[in-house]
């Protein structure tokens, strides 16, 4: 999926898909088990109102989404430069 490109383009769009793929797994996990906060830090910031894990779903998913969409983006992007300084000049 990444081949033929820089390092440092390559590197970034790995950086971002392992971001939005980490970011959309603790989206799910929080989703179905609500309870890995209390269970991870042995306290319960919220007092039992489960506010906080569902701030931490839409932020993940948010952070996901986003990560997501900027990868989409370098991509086009570095395949159009790509296409741009391959393409034969008119005689």
């Amino acid at each position: 999926m990444f081949r033929g490109l820089s390092g440092g383009v390559r590197a970034r769009l790995m950086l971002e898909t392992a971001t939005a793929a980490v970011t959309a797994a603790l989206a799910i996990l929080t989703l179905f088990s609500r309870e890995w906060i209390e269970a991870l830090t042995g306290k319960d910031p919220d007092g039992g109102s489960g506010a906080l894990e569902w701030a931490l779903v839409i932020g993940f998913a948010l952070v996901s989404l986003g990560c997501a969409l900027a990868v989409r983006t370098d991509l086009h992007r570095a395949h159009r430069r790509r296409a741009v300084a391959v393409q034969p000049t008119s005689a």
